[in-house]
């Protein structure tokens, strides 16, 4: 489950989208160059093999540690896309290009938000899409949407199996987990994209991109909890209904596990992503297609401290125990920090080294804070298993 924004100003075009994936499904900051390819060089993609084009455009892509696509990402060309999981009426393939492998294909062959789209649909025409794309249950599988951008606008593109719906955005637009075009919208599952709370969402997200006049607006977006510092649960789906994720559902859960604002402007392009889960416990850095920023090994889905998505997971697993009265600990000086940075943005290394720091700090505040989760009961059961899972049973010995 996923959510993406945009609104498209008469001087910029800004961006932003959570992934919400499954919550020990770390993503990692991928640094790509650009590259030539001989002639009729193969291309491994998650699931199948491609041809390969003769020149690849730099990218800068958040990437599940398991996949070969990507979930959000940009180009030396400033075009920036997220992509959408939708539940269709149309059959699902056993193997083809999954939807993070479109993303990504388009972002390193498209030079502008037109060309990524074309590209997008010819690969469906070619090749279609299909394959596993879930990590707890890799069978679980999905249609695509796409909200695709850069300096001069942005487009809309929606698919059910090969079929597929594209429209220039005007103003504001935001997508969620369900189809919304005309020519396709009918294809939808109606059962699968309901339980998805999708219209909820994106209810709310169409408000704030309407009234977006810069990334700290988009950031506020991100982390909203439908106007709550605490998640509202519910039993079937978790926090599900709200764009700032929270998995805990018995039928569906989903974790928001990266975040991804962009201000894009004609000659100037400005990303800033957190690098790790819950934008809400996040902090925005800003990020550069042309500088790579050393952030240590590449994440599994163990916990590991040399992982910048791991040592956040710290300090965020412990806050969704009690955020009325956890969170109030550090988000003062989190926001005072993004602040100084939207207003002149620091080398990306250098904020990187701030943010670790910060992390450290507030990690250690909230850790000396003992109290009881207040979470609903099968939230609670549902966290313990994925903290077994990944080796984090420390934080269950605090409860």
């Amino acid at each position: 489950m996923c959510d993406t924004l945009v609104r498209v100003l008469h001087d910029r075009v800004l961006f932003a989208k959570n992934s919400d994936r499954d919550p020990n499904e770390a993503q990692f900051l991928d640094w790509q160059p650009r590259r030539a390819h001989p002639l009729g060089e193969p291309l491994r993609c998650t699931w199948i093999t491609i041809p390969q084009v003769r020149e690849t455009h730099a990218v800068l892509l958040s990437r599940p540690f398991w996949m070969w696509g990507a979930e959000i990402g940009t180009n030396e060309h400033g075009v920036v896309i997220g992509n959408e999981a939708v539940f269709t009426r149309q059959p699902y393939a056993a193997t083809g290009l999954t939807g993070m492998d479109l993303l990504r294909l388009a972002l390193e062959r498209g030079a502008t938000a037109e060309q990524a789209v074309e590209v997008i649909t010819d690969l469906l025409a070619i090749h279609g899409q299909g394959g596993g794309c879930g990590h707890e249950d890799r069978s679980f599988t999905y249609h695509n949407s796409f909200l695709v951008a850069d300096p001069r606008g942005a487009f809309v593109l929606e698919t059910a199996g090969r079929r597929w719906e594209a429209e220039r955005v005007t103003g504001a637009r935001s997508i969620s987990n369900g189809l919304t075009l005309p020519g396709i919208v009918e294809q939808r599952d109606r059962v699968r994209t309901r339980i998805s709370a999708c219209q909820a969402r994106r209810v709310r997200t169409g408000v704030a991109a309407q009234h977006a006049e810069d990334v700290g607006d988009l950031a506020r977006a991100l982390r909203d909890h439908s106007d709550s510092v605490q998640p509202r649960y519910h039993l079937i789906n978790g926090a599900m209904a709200a764009p700032c994720m929270h998995a805990g559902g018995l039928l569906a859960a989903s974790q928001t596990t990266a975040s991804w604002l962009a201000e894009l402007r004609p000659g100037k392009v400005q990303h800033w992503v957190t690098g790790t889960a819950a934008p809400c416990t996040g902090l925005f850095k800003p990020v550069r297609v042309d500088e790579p920023v050393d952030l240590g090994p590449a994440p599994t889905d163990r916990a590991d401290p040399a992982s910048l998505w791991w040592r956040h997971e710290r300090l965020h697993r412990r806050v969704m125990r009690d955020p009325s009265r956890l969170m109030p600990l550090f988000v003062d000086e989190r926001d005072a920090i993004e602040a100084r940075w939207w207003a002149a943005p620091p080398e990306p290394q250098a904020a990187f080294a701030e943010a670790d720091r910060r992390l450290a700090e507030w990690t250690a505040r909230v850790a000396a804070v003992r109290g009881q989760d207040t979470r609903p009961y099968w939230v609670r059961r549902y966290w313990r298993v994925r903290d077994r899972r990944a080796s984090l049973t420390d934080l269950q010995q605090r409860e």
